[in-house]
């Protein structure tokens, strides 16, 4: 692919003066509600890949400001506003987002469409979204929870377990994950005991783990929120007795959640998107230098869709999305000289020289299908009140 030869002419900061006019890209992620534990990191992950690019002096557009928006994770109206107005006043040029499937999926079909703004999200994986109408302006570097679903299955059964009782948020995120999970295992011989879904917000989870005990099964798999009711039934769970290990989804992984519950959580397991590629080491050592921790859900994810955006807008010459969104797949995508974190700057050159790049980025970034990550996935146990990575797939 051909790339238009760019000037230098950023300054590193996100705000303050610049050789050419801000370049704004939200960050709309649940800074409050079901997920807030995580979103920090996941925030500051997307606006380092931001620094890395003022910093190295070679993009052309201009100074890359960061917006942040609060998407709640939950409230769809909520974060349809929030987008509104960073599309509206604060005069985004991208989106960072959203985190939660539901409300993407309301900022997708309400602002980005509706206004041509183009969006990656890092964390949103309901498979609804692979085929929603989009206008070739949505992409996702976490995948789809249609290859999680393979995943737990895959890993429960390799365990021996054969049954397993199943309580999902009841959103589109936990009811998309449940109907993956629900076929992987059926493929693979095993049972759902019950499958009931759980409202988030609530103070007492004793029915709902009364329901799911009553149905049995070798444990409890949690298909919700780490800061929210997924925590809640397994407090409830563990409080009655109803279930003492459980496989934790990838909403359900945090440092949050060791600090509720303690060492009852010793023996659970679970599996978060994932690699130990390259890039993932070196931005681990980023994410340390930066002062967040790199090892938190979908920070290399975040990290990722923000580099994809700004390199993207290079590539195109512009920061118009209808534009810039028709260059992620190439970038993306073999062929192209590898990309990995911290080199930004030298993937700036590249698309200026007219070379072909490759990002591989933080998560070893592949973008099948209608634009979303092809999924790796890091498997983890508990042990000792710590989080251990037993492997990857």
């Amino acid at each position: 692919m051909k790339k238009l030869l760019l000037a230098s002419a950023a300054t590193f900061a996100f705000g303050g003066a610049a050789m050419a006019d801000d370049v704004k890209v939200g960050v709309l992620l649940g800074f409050t509600g079901p997920l807030e534990s995580i979103t920090p990191a996941m925030g500051s992950a997307a606006e380092l890949a931001m620094a890395e690019v003022n910093a190295s002096g070679k993009f052309a557009l201009g100074n890359v400001v960061s917006v942040r928006g609060d998407s709640t994770c939950v409230d769809a109206p909520a974060a349809t506003a929030a987008a509104e107005r960073l599309v509206t006043s604060d005069g985004v040029s991208a989106i960072v987002g959203g985190d939660c499937s539901g409300v993407t999926g309301a900022v997708l079909q309400n602002v980005a469409r509706p206004n041509g703004i183009g969006m990656i999200s890092p964390s949103a994986t309901s498979p609804a979204l692979s085929t929603a109408e989009d206008d070739g302006l949505f992409f996702r570097t976490a995948p789809s929870d249609a290859r999680q679903g393979e995943i737990m299955a895959d890993i429960l059964t390799e365990k021996g377990i054969k049954s397993v009782a199943l309580s999902f948020t009841n959103n589109d995120y936990g009811k998309g994950l449940a109907d993956s999970f629900a076929a992987a295992f059926a493929a693979k011989g095993g049972a759902i005991t019950i499958s009931a879904p759980h409202e988030d917000g609530k103070a007492d989870y004793a029915a709902e783990v009364a329901s799911l005990a009553s149905a049995g099964g070798e444990m409890l798999v949690v298909a919700g929120y780490v800061d929210q009711g997924g925590k809640g039934i397994i407090q409830a769970s563990l409080d009655t007795g109803a279930f003492s290990t459980f496989y934790l989804v990838d909403g359900m992984y945090g440092e949050s959640l060791i600090s509720a519950i303690g060492d009852a959580l010793n023996g659970s397991f679970g599996a978060v998107p994932g690699t130990d590629s390259d890039g993932a080491a070196k931005f681990q050592e980023l994410a340390k230098a930066a002062g967040f921790d790199g090892t938190s859900a979908f920070t290399a994810e975040s990290y990722d869709a923000a580099a994809l955006i700004m390199l993207s807008m290079a590539a195109a010459g512009s920061t118009n999305s209808k534009d810039w969104s028709g260059k992620v797949m190439d970038l993306a995508n073999a062929p192209g000289e590898p990309i990995l974190p911290g080199e930004l700057g030298k993937a700036l050159e590249l698309i200026a020289a007219g070379t072909d790049i490759d990002y591989v980025g933080a998560s070893a970034v592949e973008l099948v299908g209608a634009g979303e990550s092809a999924g790796n996935y890091r498997q983890y146990e508990i042990k000792d009140g710590t989080i251990s990575t037993v492997g990857y797939r």
